[in-house]
């Protein structure tokens, strides 16, 4: 009998201390951004379709986020050219969505709060592949913030990839894409 209570307890006692952060889909977003080899870059936004965080007390032991790919828009520029670079960055070329529709980021380990940040460790699955990432996400108000930085052509995304072309010029796109996260409850 003993051991059926603990057996009990360590099933049931987690979901009564865990808390779960979920988000408004809506208004919580990622701005991507991408740079040339030259000084131009663009960018635009992405959307949810799941987000939470799990806490154990103040300790984040969870996370899974899934991206809609289909809601990737460009908004530094309009008209034909916003409408020409959205279809590229949606065609095989680049990001694949109408075979890989969404991107998933799971944290893969427990991270404390310290100096008002969580040190995060993840895993990016995009095209099917996931790769290891690392990103700082801070608490501010009733949202969370992060900024993470990742490796394009680990995703086999390499157009216009100096390592995978050569001679480029200035039509060189640079491999690391910035993402600014805004996750509001």
């Amino acid at each position: 009998m003993k051991n059926l209570l603990y057996l009990f307890s360590l099933i049931l006692l987690p979901g009564i201390l865990f808390s779960q952060a979920s988000f408004d889909l809506e208004k919580s977003k990622i701005k991507w951004t991408g740079k040339k080899i030259t000084t131009e870059s663009h960018w635009g936004s992405l959307y949810f379709s799941e987000a939470n965080l799990f806490f154990d007390g103040s300790d984040l032991i969870k996370g899974k986020f899934i991206v809609d790919m289909n809601s990737m828009t460009v908004d530094d520029i309009q008209g034909r050219g916003k409408e020409r670079l959205e279809n590229h960055l949606r065609n095989d070329d680049f990001f694949g969505v109408s075979n890989f529709k969404e991107a998933v980021l799971e944290f893969d380990s427990k991270s404390k709060l310290l100096n008002g940040e969580y040190s995060v460790n993840a895993n990016l699955t995009i095209k099917d592949i996931t790769n290891a990432v690392v990103f700082k996400l801070k608490p501010k108000g009733d949202s969370y913030i992060a900024n993470l930085i990742f490796d394009r052509t680990k995703f086999n995304v390499t157009y216009r990839s100096g390592n995978f072309f050569q001679n480029l010029g200035d039509r060189l796109i640079l491999d690391e894409v910035e993402l600014a996260v805004t996750l509001v409850k």
